[in-house]
């Protein structure tokens, strides 16, 4: 009988995990996804950017970096704090206004050059992002836009 009660918990745990999952993927995955920012460097790229054009152009190494760093703290732990309540509600975004994930204006990478998202590989060609997931990466292959 007492061996029977973790397993059940077990089982009741994984079921309310289970049902409704598609609101506690979009709240895990964001959170993810706001986790890695320090990986992706976006708040502070964008920071830099905008205080460059909107404030002063001498100060966006430093004030923007530091508004960007200060943001992706705060980003991260949102992140942090969706990973650990995504079975809970509310599944809606937390604390923020801005788009997931954040580019600087001037740069939002598409998809990775690859058999994977191309359609035209059979042919001995494609085109996209050849590596958006390094910082500063502008390269595309046969950009059209």
């Amino acid at each position: 009988m007492r061996k029977s009660f973790p397993f059940l918990a077990a089982v009741i745990i994984t079921a309310a995990l289970a049902s409704g999952c598609a609101n506690v993927e979009q709240k895990f995955s964001r959170g993810m996804s706001n986790m890695a920012e320090f990986a992706r460097l976006g708040e502070i790229r964008r920071s830099m950017e905008q205080t460059a054009l909107f404030d002063d152009p001498g100060a966006h190494y430093t004030l923007g970096f530091v508004r960007g760093f200060d943001k992706s703290l705060v980003r991260t732990g949102v992140g942090v704090y969706e990973v650990v309540t995504c079975p809970l509600p509310p599944y809606d975004p937390v604390l923020t206004t801005y788009p997931n994930p954040v580019y600087p204006d001037c740069y939002a990478p598409g998809l990775i050059a690859g058999s994977t998202f191309e359609t035209d590989t059979h042919m001995g060609f494609s085109g996209g992002d050849v590596a958006p997931f390094i910082p500063g990466s502008r390269f595309k292959v046969f950009d059209m836009h």
